[in-house]
């Protein structure tokens, strides 16, 4: 049977709370030692200095998408494909489509990394389309959005090479990225900037490049702006400022230095100059980037709670298959719970890059009487720039202790005050505005825990007055002035560099993994959180931003020095031998207790260049999934090359890291309680070979349905350290529960009442009357037909809805009586989250005879009652076990189509 496949989530990429605490070295003997009640089996829970905040919006959130991907059977070019197949692939499926009067309109056509074409198409019409012949599966194309830039002045990046050894590859190793070739999809690049290259075109470091939609694109149809009609040209030029940022990160040379600052770029821009690109876009650019031989591609965006089948994860994978190292950002869900990584950065063969924060910050300041102390701010996106000179009183709304401040309207008169608030309890948009409202000149948010952190006050109507954000020690210096007497502050041209309190620590919007098919995700990580880098020249020239997006383009740098020094190092070895030298970190929670964070946030840890470059030892496999936990202890033989001069004895031990608890959406942390034993736990090596030894991995006993994780350490009698990262699964992983009801008591039985989107004369955007208005349906459109409303706390490998008679609850036809057949789906990133299937009141039919009319593949049932089964197979599941399964039934829904209108009599000439 072929099925419909995929609903995926948007990805949210907006930043969430700075973690907190104080930095500390990765100590082995000391985490073993905290650990050592672990490997009985304890499940005893730890809990971080600051509780972690996750995201919980208090309404329904309708995610469902709208434009899709079409693939077809053959095998794409760089598997192999047939052009000739291809092509009868595709004009099989038009003219059959013709036949069907399946109302659809292209998008794309792909095939050299992914066989399909994309379209837009209604929620029957996609339906329909995903039975026709040669059709194997359909997937939404995402709508993916531009993370936010917020800039801000920062004299130097020199503190986030030092935290990879970049400086020192480039300094004692002389490596600069000369002769790779690194792609950028992105916003696109200015290629003016002089660190940059000042040119475009050949003999500039931007070489080549293509602009996919124009400036004015806007695909996300929430937007005012929306605009989702690309309009391509031959100029990449970037007016948004994140691939610039993106691009100068991997290769800047100038004003900032990058990781491979003598790299020539390729441009492809997939966003226009605000909003949101779409997944088929992506394809494009990433088979655009193949044909002008890229060596690396970066791609610092992607689609949260995906699966590695996705198309652009599948795509990505194929391109590795082709000979080029693909990087991307796992994402920046960290507030939405685990099994949020995203795709691409989820594809089997992808380097998926989780972010830590940066161990320095270089900060705009201003001061404060009476002693003219600096206090060093970043400014809050979405707000205008804070100017360098000018002084004002200042005033608080709360203290150190209040959990709303500013969250309500404030009584109290600020007018050319500026505003003490600390964080938490509303958005700071509320915040901001609240001040605004009460005539403030600014506002200063304080954090709430340790450290600093990157606030946006977007919302409507727009923030007007300059809002900064300060650490919790500053804030609290502060709200000390303002309580015994009067603050003035005056805004400066100085500068002040900073020990970030969470620099080296993962950063509080890195996303959770694992996969959904429980592989290993992230892979490693690197600086992300506040990286000083180059931004458009009409910009400012130099921003410093957060997010996943600043960690990727770190490794994709590094891939270039490795490639550099290592050039007959393959695609699909490249991810290995940087995982086998990365550093893991400790907890961001509580990092002075030495536990290692868990392994499914910073996959092998912290990107070391150097180590990747000069490290002799390599360990295949260098990552390891173990799977469920009910099945028992996993066994892996682990190969030990050796390539140095000399033999070396290798001693082989194991550390656990943090597990996180059994719920999706809030997560607790927990000791680890896997164990690994050796069939040997030393072996020699001579120079030049190789030995295998057997790890057989323990998994933990607890918590119930949470994920643990750890590290093989193979440590050399010649220093040497390499470490195998490994996750599973704690329990039977299928009895997580999938269709939850969340906070609506979903599965909910609906009706469209409205919408505020149309495309193609189809409703893409729009909200539901729940209970539906009547629970009889006319079927005549949209709001006259059922929907059933599905929250996934999990990712769902397979979905059905069976039509059965409400009478007696036998299905409608012995064997073709289901609609809405879906693969791969998505969880959803709330658990207001909710996914929209519609009903048109018709069935799948036959496959088998094609071409006489739509009766042949869909018939419509008659007027009567009926009931629509959901079912719904686990992750992983097998579908022979009922046990996998999980089921839903609607209420009734009456069908009572409108009688057709009588003909109009006619009367014959020359009667009366």
């Amino acid at each position: 049977m072929k099925r419909v496949t995929t609903w995926m989530a948007m990805a949210l990429l907006a930043g969430v709370l700075a973690a907190c605490g104080q930095p500390s070295a990765f100590n082995l003997p000391d985490q073993e030692a905290a650990l050592a009640t672990a490997a009985t089996g304890s499940v005893e829970q730890v809990f971080p200095l600051e509780p972690v905040v996750f995201d919980a919006p208090t309404g329904m959130v309708n995610e469902t998408p709208n434009a899709w991907f079409i693939q077809f059977a053959s095998a794409p070019r760089v598997k192999g494909g047939s052009a000739n197949v291809q092509a009868n692939e595709r004009a099989l499926f038009r003219s059959t489509a013709l036949a069907e009067r399946i109302a659809y309109t292209e998008r794309f056509d792909f095939q050299t990394l992914f066989n399909g074409i994309s379209v837009n198409a209604g929620p029957a019409e996609i339906a329909k389309l995903a039975r026709l012949p040669g059709v194997t599966a359909v997937f939404p194309v995402e709508i993916v959005s531009v993370p936010e830039t917020q800039p801000m002045l920062d004299p130097e990046m020199a503190t986030a090479l030092a935290m990879t050894g970049a400086d020192v590859a480039q300094n004692d190793l002389g490596l600069t990225g000369a002769g790779i070739r690194v792609a950028i999809m992105d916003t696109g690049v200015d290629y003016d900037h002089p660190d940059l290259g000042g040119c475009f075109g050949p003999g500039c470091r931007v070489e080549v490049g293509w602009d996919f939609v124009g400036n004015a694109f806007n695909a996300n149809p929430g937007d005012p702006a929306y605009n989702p009609n690309p309009v391509p040209g031959s100029d990449p030029d970037d007016c948004n400022g994140h691939g610039t940022h993106v691009a100068g990160i991997v290769g800047a040379s100038g004003g900032v230095t990058g990781v491979a600052p003598e790299v020539t770029f390729g441009a492809y821009k997939v966003f226009g100059c605000a909003g949101s690109t779409t997944a088929d876009i992506m394809i494009a650019a990433m088979e655009m980037a193949l044909e002008d031989g890229m060596h690396v591609l970066n791609m610092s965006i992607g689609s949260a709670f995906s699966w590695p089948q996705y198309p652009t994860a599948v795509a990505a994978s194929n391109l590795v298959d082709a000979g080029m190292v693909v990087v991307a950002s796992i994402g920046n869900s960290g507030a939405n719970g685990v099994y949020a990584a995203g795709a691409p950065g989820l594809g089997e063969h992808v380097i998926g890059v989780a972010s830590f924060d940066n161990s320095h910050v270089s900060l705009s300041a201003f001061t404060i009487s009476p002693d003219d102390a600096l206090i060093g701010y970043g400014p809050a996106a979405a707000a205008p720039l804070p100017p360098t000179s000018g002084s004002y009183p200042m005033a608080r709304t709360g203290t150190t202790t209040t959990a709303d401040d500013a969250c309500a309207p404030i009584a109290d008169d600020l007018t050319g005050h500026v505003v003490l608030i600390r964080r938490g309890g509303c958005t700071f948009h509320a915040k901001a505005l609240n001040a605004q409202d009460a005539g403030a000149a600014g506002v200063a948010l304080y954090n709430n825990s340790a450290g600093r952190f990157s606030p946006t006050v977007a919302g409507t109507p727009a923030i007007t007055i300059p809002v900064v954000a300060i650490s919790d020690v500053e804030g609290a210096l502060i709200d000390g002035r303002l309580a015994g007497g009067d603050v003035t502050m005056t805004w400066t041209e100085e500068l002040l560099m900073s020990e970030n309190p969470t620099g080296g620590l993962i950063s509080s919007f890195s996303s959770y993994g694992l996969s959904p098919d429980l592989a290993l995700k992230p892979d490693i990580g690197a600086p992300g959180g506040l990286i000083r880098s180059t931004y458009p020249l009409e910009g400012g020239a130099y921003a410093t931003i957060s997010g996943t997006s600043m960690s990727a383009p770190h490794v994709a740098g590094g891939v270039a020095l490795l490639l550099q020094a290592r050039p007959s190092l393959g695609a699909h070895d490249v991810r290995g031998v940087l995982q086998n030298s990365a550093d893991p970190k400790n907890w961001w929670g509580n990092p002075g207790l030495g536990f290692l964070d868990n392994v499914h946030r910073q996959g092998a840890g912290m990107l070391d260049i150097p180590g990747a470059i000069l490290g002799t030892t390599r360990v295949t496999p260098a990552k390891i999934a173990a799977g469920e936990g009910e099945v028992g202890p996993f066994a892996q033989t682990l190969w030990i090359e050796n390539h140095g001069a000399s033999d070396v004895t290798y001693a082989l031990s194991s550390v656990n890291a943090l597990s996180t608890g059994g719920s999706t959406f809030s997560p607790g942390f927990f000791l680890g309680g896997a164990s690994v034993s050796f069939s040997d736990t030393s072996v020699t090596v001579p120079a030049g070979g190789s030995a295998g030894v057997a790890a057989t991995i323990n998994p933990a006993a607890g918590p119930d349905l949470g994920q643990y994780g750890g590290y093989i350490v193979i440590t050399g009698d010649d220093h040497s350290v390499t470490r195998v990262p490994y996750a599973g699964f704690v329990g039977d992983y299928q009895a997580i529960v999938a269709m939850a009801p969340g906070t609506f008591g979903f599965p909910l039985l609906a009706q469209a009442t409205s919408c505020f989107r149309v495309v193609d004369g189809e409703c893409i955007l729009g909200s539901y009357a729940v209970p539906p208005v009547s629970a009889t349906f006319d079927m005549s459109d949209v709001y006259n037909q059922p929907a059933i409303l599905v929250h996934l706390a999990h990712q769902v490998q397979y979905m059905e809805m069976n039509i059965l008679h409400a009478s007696d609850m036998r299905p409608v036809h012995p064997v073709f009586h289901n609609t809405n057949v879906f693969e791969y789906l998505p969880r959803n990133a709330t658990a207001g989250g909710f996914f929209a299937f519609g009903w048109d009141g018709s069935r799948y039919h036959s496959e088998m005879v094609r071409g006489k009319g739509s009766n042949e593949l869909f018939k419509v049932v008659p007027d009567g009652d009926y009931v629509l089964e959901v079912r719904a197979l686990k992750a992983l599941g097998n579908p022979r076990n009922s046990a996998h399964w999980e089921t839903w039934t609607s209420p009734v829904i009456t069908i009572e189509r409108p009688a057709p209108a009588r003909p109009t009599p006619v009367t014959p000439p020359g009667r009366r």
